[in-house]
């Protein structure tokens, strides 16, 4: 039974404007959810609302409404005696006389179509509550048992990112515990750890686990937002990724498997990065859900146009204003408390040029929420990745954020799938592939693209795939997209994969196309590891793992997208090979000095045609030129690395080259990515002497 108390006090209170949210008030002491009496400082800003009540219920306890009294710069903000941990809470306008929850439901996420909630979620909330249909903030307490954790601060040389869903990577997993699967606790398995720390990664990088919805019109097809870019609140862990008996324990237990993972992956050495959706929000457009912003200030938290039309350069109906310092100020405070509170070791930033947009809506590198995140001690020491573009005016900007951050590199991808497939696909129909220059560039850490904003090759976050788009395995399976599932009768998805399928599109039981498939598999994932920069690895490319030509299967929560963990015989040979390339990777950059391949004045990297003699720039511009040699090292390390590269349909006789004071006098063949691996390697070839380089393949060698 809903009986609200109404609180209609006008006199001030002892309440603080800061910090905003859920808070103990400053004249009390404590901070843990063992806080006796409840007591809370409450400050939302809602500059729209001319006054603003809090609605709330105590664990146990009924529905009550008290309007916040003070109104200090568009803060709302005061004392609430009774609200204790776990208490479910929202705002709402004081002249709106909804029913409180559980009184409206508005369908089975919370929100659907243009539905109002009853009320508005703290855009503070520490935790999100879906019951009987509605969505409620949560307090929640912030004490948990971290031991001896920390942030691991691997350097980024050293880093090699995996990017991972949370309930993707164990669904299937059969060492996982039926009720574990999907899970954060289901990510911190020994099973899955296992596998990731045998395969040689240093750092995970989940996709969004901030709480997230349901658009309507995958509600109206019957699907849901899997990948998660549909964030409804910047502080809350998603509590659909929780185990049902911590979902059904409350917010607070959610949050406690959340931090029991991050501690367990830090344990086995493995740093965490979230990747987080700022860009925009699950309000939507202007048909979309009212939830929070809409309600408690639109034209501040979001950019609008002069007749007050959402300005959207995102593609999902809305953008935050980052104009607004107050939008600067909810973003940092949550990336703070994320680090500070969870223990995150970094984050990636979803369509991040958006984020760094002044009043004139153009990119800034030195907008207020880079140089503010710069000047900032807690998360200038942590990653930070963007995805350097959005789909507004002048959205394209890689290679163009300041010191401190590191780019997605789509040069590398592009560079790397056109020379090992487009290009392949071309020779195989009769005509010839494109240069050199462009697959040097990317192996070499696309140094130009990133030397105007001061930055050097560790700025460049080098993939092949990544959750949008096909993943390896399809990517040289599949000619064109088919995304048919997701409703869409094929619209959705990029057209301009530049994928090859070898002959016959999707599955096929020819063992000759399997072989071709399987040494371009292997020549990508190669690319990736010998290139200067960060490689970053999609989950499940290591297990040749398909989503039968889907490239866009944000929808697919299902074993499209889900790892499949049963090893197939191409599965395991994948695996193999690129736990071989990891290690090669680790084993040469130990070799160098600490601040290789930074310093250029040291930092060599050698170009050689076939002949061992130096790239010329006929070479570099000859579309039939396709082998290429690449000699790179440090003049104070212990050995130096030769990348032979024939991207030709022939085998090609290779004369190792001699560099002067530089060269060995004898390389070593640790891997080539042709079917002849396991009976080459260990030869050994003098400088000047001649030696096999398979069609379509890489060769690596060692001093």
């Amino acid at each position: 039974m809903v009986m609200p108390l109404f609180d209609t006090a006008s006199t001030m209170d002892a309440s603080s404007a800061v910090p905003l949210g859920v808070s103990v008030p400053r004249a009390d002491s404590g901070g843990t959810r063992h806080h006796a009496g409840g007591r809370a400082n409450v400050a939302c800003l809602a500059p729209a609302v001319p006054s603003l009540d809090i609605a709330y219920c105590p664990p146990g306890g009924e529905w009550r409404v008290q309007t916040l009294p003070n109104i200090t710069r568009g803060v709302h903000h005061g004392i609430v005696e009774d609200l204790p941990y776990g208490s479910r809470y929202g705002f709402r306008p004081s002249s709106d006389n909804q029913p409180l929850p559980p009184a409206v439901p508005t369908g089975n996420n919370g929100v659907n179509g243009s539905a109002r909630q009853p009320l508005l979620l703290d855009p503070y909330g520490r935790g999100v509550d879906q019951r009987d249909g509605v969505l409620t903030s949560v307090r929640t307490a912030t004490d948990f048992d971290w031991g001896t954790d920390e942030l691991l601060r691997l350097p980024w040389r050293n880093t090699i990112v995996y990017e991972a869903h949370v309930r993707g990577q164990s669904m299937l997993h059969p060492d996982v515990p039926k009720e574990l699967r999907g899970t954060y606790a289901g990510l911190a398995h020994p099973a899955v750890v296992e596998h990731l720390t045998s395969l040689g990664i240093t750092s995970v990088q989940l996709l969004p686990v901030h709480f997230h919805i349901d658009e309507p019109h995958l509600q109206d097809l019957g699907l849901n937002n899997y990948w998660g870019y549909n964030t409804a609140a910047f502080f809350a862990p998603h509590p659909g990724y929780a185990t049902q008996a911590a979902q059904e324990a409350g917010a607070q237990a959610v949050q406690d498997e959340f931090k029991a993972m991050v501690k367990a992956l830090h344990a086995a050495g493995l740093e965490v990065i979230l990747d987080v959706v700022y860009n925009h929000t699950a309000e939507g457009g202007v048909e979309g859900p009212v939830l929070n912003f809409k309600g408690l200030g639109k034209d501040a938290y979001y950019r609008v146009d002069e007749h007050g039309k959402f300005v959207d350069t995102t593609g999902c109906g809305n953008a935050l204003n980052f104009a607004d310092p107050r939008v600067v100020q909810l973003v940092t405070d949550s990336l703070r408390y994320w680090v500070d509170e969870f223990h995150i070791d970094g984050f990636r930033f979803d369509l991040a040029v958006t984020l760094c947009r002044n009043a004139a809506n153009e990119f800034d590198p030195k907008h207020p929420f880079l140089t503010g995140v710069a000047a900032d001690p807690v998360l200038s020491e942590v990653k930070l990745i963007a995805e350097p573009w959005d789909i507004g005016y002048g959205g394209w900007q890689t290679g163009q954020f300041p010191p401190g951050w590191v780019d997605w590199n789509d040069h590398f991808r592009d560079s790397v799938r056109t020379f090992w497939l487009a290009d392949r696909a071309a020779i195989d129909a009769g005509g010839h592939g494109g240069t050199m220059a462009k697959l040097a560039d990317a192996l070499s850490g696309s140094a130009g693209l990133f030397q105007a904003s001061g930055r050097s090759r560790l700025a460049s976050v080098n993939f092949v795939t990544a959750h949008d788009g096909f993943t390896m395995n399809d990517l040289v399976s599949y000619d064109r997209k088919h995304n048919e599932d997701n409703g869409e009768e094929n619209r959705d998805g990029h057209g301009d994969n530049r994928s090859y399928n070898h002959g016959v599109e999707g599955p096929t039981e020819n063992g000759a196309i399997l072989a071709k498939r399987a040494q371009s598999r292997r020549n990508l994932m190669a690319s990736l590891m010998v290139s200067l920069g960060v490689p970053m690895i999609a989950a499940g490319d290591e297990l040749a793992r398909t989503q039968q030509g889907n490239n866009n299967a944000y929808c697919q929560d299902n074993h499209i997208t889900w790892l499949d963990w049963t090893l197939s015989p191409e599965a395991h040979e994948m695996l193999r090979s690129t736990k071989r390339y990891i290690r090669l990777r680790k084993e040469f950059l130990a070799a160098q000095p600490h601040d290789f391949p930074v310093r250029d004045e040291q930092s060599y990297l050698y170009w050689f045609d076939h002949d061992g003699q130096p790239m010329s720039a006929d070479r570099w511009n000859d579309p039939h030129c396709r082998v290429m040699q690449l000699l790179l090292g440090d003049d104070n390390g212990e050995l130096a690395g030769l990348v032979v590269v024939n991207g030709s349909a022939s085998d090609v006789e290779v004369t190792l080259p001699d560099a002067g004071r530089r060269s060995p006098s004898l390389f070593e063949l640790r891997l080539t990515t042709s079917p002849r691996h396991k009976e080459r390697q260990g030869i050994q070839v003098p400088s000047g002497e001649t030696d096999l380089a398979e069609a379509n393949s890489i060769s690596i060698y060692r001093t």
